[in-house]
């Protein structure tokens, strides 16, 4: 079975960071009319005709932050990152990347190659980084963008690297495995609409596994205590730096007592239920190209109706 969250990562393309010094080698590709460029505002996108614009370099600004992203489909790509002005001046027109997605996610759909969502999220993670970290944290100076776009250095020579903080989102089960009354545990915060719930999910502390991390989140947002951990899956997520770890939990107990600071309600589904609300409307579950939703149809065991 495929799952929602693989199809944002078909068409990995080569990253060749063995290039991103090599000045003479990127003029040359830039000067290549097969070449691809994607212009980012601040760290907004402007789409045309419903789609992800990729240019010719002779099309793009003159000036910005070149950033090589690889190489794939027997071309070059890269992404341009210039100041935040022009999305400022038309914020309805430039999107952030979380207003992209359905883009992307439909692009099967809309007969645009799906292989362009691992360069999107690739352009848009090194322009969030590039946005945030514009003066060195050790010791104040202004950093200057280095090797196409994926080093930062500052005049006193501390050097820094885009950063991707782990992250681990959780889909806990209680019962016999594959049983009738096995039931799985999600969650919804207060600003969501009514009915939408999801997985659980939460960052990795310092000095923490990932399976710990896995455990003391859904104790801290439910009460619920979790045994067993399993691996599942990854989702790179930059919005706007994590990579999204997926695991499947066994609980050991199954009351709840959720926290009221990030979750709201919590709730145990049967499969029986999950399909009965889903198909009703009553029920919201995680949009389709999430590790979420993958997680959720693993757990049920097939595609299910309704998404955000």
């Amino acid at each position: 079975m495929e799952y929602p969250h693989e199809r944002m990562a078909s068409g990995a393309h080569d990253r060749i960071g063995v290039r991103r010094r090599d000045e003479a080698w990127m003029d040359e590709r830039w000067a290549d009319p097969e070449t691809r460029v994607l212009v980012v505002s601040g760290t907004r996108v402007r789409p045309r005709d419903g789609a992800v614009p990729w240019v010719a370099p002779g099309d793009a600004p003159a000036d910005g932050t070149r950033v090589l992203l690889g190489e794939g489909r027997d071309r070059t790509w890269f992404a341009l990152v210039t100041g935040p002005e022009a999305a400022q001046a038309a914020p309805e027109e430039w999107l952030p990347l979380r207003a992209l997605l359905p883009r992307l996610a439909g692009a099967d759909q809309e007969g645009v190659d799906l292989s362009e969502a691992p360069l999107v999220f690739h352009a848009l993670g090194i322009a969030e980084w590039l946005w945030a970290t514009r003066f060195c944290p050790r010791c104040s100076e202004p950093l200057t963008p280095q090797a196409a776009g994926h080093e930062l250095v500052c005049p006193n020579g501390h050097r820094h690297f885009p950063r991707t903080d782990p992250a681990v989102i959780m889909l806990v089960a209680s019962g016999e495995p594959g049983s009738e009354d096995e039931r799985c545990l999600l969650g919804r915060q207060a600003v969501w609409p009514e009915g939408r719930f999801s997985t659980l999910a939460g960052f990795c502390e310092p000095g923490e596994t990932l399976e710990d991390a896995v455990r003391r989140e859904v104790a801290e947002e439910t009460g619920v205590a979790v045994g067993e951990v399993t691996y599942f899956g990854n989702q790179p997520w930059p919005l706007p730096a994590s990579l999204m770890l997926g695991f499947v939990g066994r609980a050991t107990s199954t009351d709840i007592a959720v926290d009221d600071d990030e979750i709201e309600d919590a709730r145990w589904f049967t499969r029986a239920e999950m399909r009965a609300e889903a198909e009703a409307g009553t029920l919201v579950l995680p949009g389709g190209v999430s590790i979420s939703r993958s997680l959720v149809e693993h757990w049920y065991g097939g595609p299910l109706p309704g998404q955000w």
